[in-house]
């Protein structure tokens, strides 16, 4: 009889071990990514990585985004911790995206193969480890909230699952934390409120009669919990103010919201397949449209496979119910989504708001992979046999464009990091040389001030050199007390064709370095012609 230390063998049977191999896939690329800063950074990330800088260093702990309230900046408190020790920089301030990107899959695979079946779970986790410009973007820069609030309803519809099927054993510590998530959910982005709305339904469904009592009141004090930052900011804010408030006159400042059929379209044949990562980020060639027109089919296929699974009871009630979620969480995101004027005019950037749609993904398929098995199994007759080979050549085709779109993505970001550079030589040459206070447009002031650590002051001006988007005012206003700040801009921009003809008008004379495409000025004499 053979002795020694017996070998170990991993608890894993084949679709979990190909979904964590898949799933080790798409933390590598995406760790790739971050450490070579791509996508490229830009002043709404660098506004996250300073608030973490400032937490870090003790000196601010914003409940809100510097300059708005309404987005939190959870994001930044998760990477303050690594900025202390490592000090700020892009891949610092994304490595908890990395982190958050692994469980959300993780979480996925477990609900995917909970309510659905384990090589479907792996179908799913295959698409979520690839990814285009958009779908990294969303996921691996913190501009707010998506990363987050995804685990929170991956984590909450489990949860609920769970409760329904009597598989967890400390009911009410469950039903806290699913409060604890939803709190912390809304105040990190409002966007999620469609998927929080239906994931409380389906905890209301799997808990019915015992929800009333201990279990509501731990609810309730979960989300309190969670969302205290948000409501103690709002009790404290001055009149007109509050997250709400703010919110209202953003909202109402999107322009008319144009003819309902552009928005549909941008919406779906734009809006849908970038979020899936189905096209580049500069738009979705006719090809790639496809899944967009399909995409309201599926949602309703997925319904009727929902309402039938109800009917004959063929798996736990609670399963169904949650594919019903998914599904409404979906339409209910689409619905508000193509309300927006930015749907019909400006879908390329506005699609970051569809990338909570990654959460129904399950849902969204799982009417083509069930007429794809019966057509395996041969179970299905003439017409079924030929809905499944459809729907095995769709879910074929969805795949080899995502594998397409991400391959077309990772081997074409020589420009994305040749930009990147430049910006990082701005910053080594204001540093070695100065000015230490500049001026600049939005999108290159704080990531400069960033990119320094703060050795460098950045004010925002707009193109006629007036004051611009200032979401720090002391950056400001240290410009402002500084006795000759320079001007850091874009070659050939309307505002570096302002500030010459100032300084020739003026006769203000003025050290000129270029460093790529930008150039760096530095008056003689302070130029602020807003004053």
């Amino acid at each position: 009889m053979a002795t020694g230390v017996p070998r170990w063998v991993p608890a894993l049977d084949r679709p979990a071990l190909v979904a964590l191999l898949l799933g080790i896939a798409g933390v590598g690329y995406r760790l790739v990514l971050t450490v070579h800063t791509v996508p490229a950074g830009n002043s709404d990330e660098a506004t996250f990585g300073l608030v973490a800088l400032h937490v870090a260093q003790g000196r601010a702990h914003p409940v809100f985004l510097y300059g708005q309230r309404y987005m939190g900046v959870l994001e930044s408190y998760l990477a303050a911790p690594l900025v202390a020790v490592a000090g700020p920089s892009w891949t610092v301030l994304r490595l908890p995206l990395l982190a958050l990107y692994a469980l959300f899959v993780w979480l996925m695979y477990r609900l995917t193969r909970r309510v659905f079946s384990p090589w479907f779970a792996v179908l799913v986790v295959g698409l979520l480890a690839l990814g285009t410009e958009r779908v990294v973007r969303d996921q691996m820069t913190a501009v707010g909230g998506r990363p987050e609030v995804k685990v929170a309803v991956a984590a909450m519809l489990l949860v609920a699952v769970g409760l329904a099927e009597r598989t967890v054993r400390h009911r009410r510590l469950a039903v806290g934390l699913f409060g604890l998530l939803a709190g912390v959910a809304t105040w990190s982005d409002w966007l999620i409120v469609p998927y929080l709305a239906v994931a409380g339904l389906t905890l209301a469904y799997a808990l019915r009669r015992e929800l009333v009592g201990w279990a509501a009141v731990l609810l309730l004090a979960g989300f309190t919990v969670g969302v205290f930052p948000m409501l103690w900011d709002n009790l404290t804010a001055p009149p007109g103010q509050d997250s709400l408030s703010v919110f209202r006159r953003v909202d109402a400042t999107g322009g008319p919201p144009g003819p309902l059929a552009g928005r549909i379209a941008g919406g779906l044949t734009e809006g849908v397949p970038l979020a899936s990562g189905l096209c580049p980020a500069g738009g979705c060639a006719r090809w790639q449209e496809w899944f967009g027109l399909l995409y309201p089919v599926l949602l309703v296929l997925a319904v009727g496979l929902a309402l039938v699974a109800l009917r004959r009871r063929v798996t736990h009630p609670v399963r169904p119910v949650v594919t019903l979620a998914l599904v409404a969480g979906a339409a209910l995101t689409l619905f508000g989504y193509v309300r927006s004027p930015l749907a019909a005019f400006d879908p390329l950037s506005s699609a970051r708001y569809l990338s909570v749609l990654q959460l129904s993904l399950p849902a969204v398929l799982w009417p083509l992979w069930v007429a794809a098995v019966s057509c395996w199994r041969g179970t299905a007759g003439v017409a079924g046999r030929l809905a499944g080979a459809t729907a095995t050549a769709v879910l074929a085709a969805l795949t080899v464009t995502a594998l397409v779109a991400t391959g077309q993505f990772a081997t074409g970001t020589a420009g994305i990091r040749a930009e990147e550079r430049q910006a990082r030589r701005v910053a080594e040459v204001l540093r070695a040389a100065g000015p230490r206070h500049v001026y600049g447009d939005y999108w290159t002031c704080h990531r400069l001030t960033f990119t320094t650590a703060e050795e460098v002051l950045c004010g925002v001006l707009d193109d006629g050199l007036h004051p611009g988007q200032n979401r720090y005012p002391a950056y400001w206003r240290a410009v402002g007390r500084a006795e000759r700040p320079g001007y850091v801009l874009r070659a050939g921009s309307p505002a570096e064709r302002r500030l010459t003809e100032l300084l020739a008008a003026g006769g203000v004379p003025a050290t000129v370095t270029d460093v790529g495409d930008y150039r760096v000025y530095h008056p003689a004499t302070a130029v602020r012609p807003w004053r």
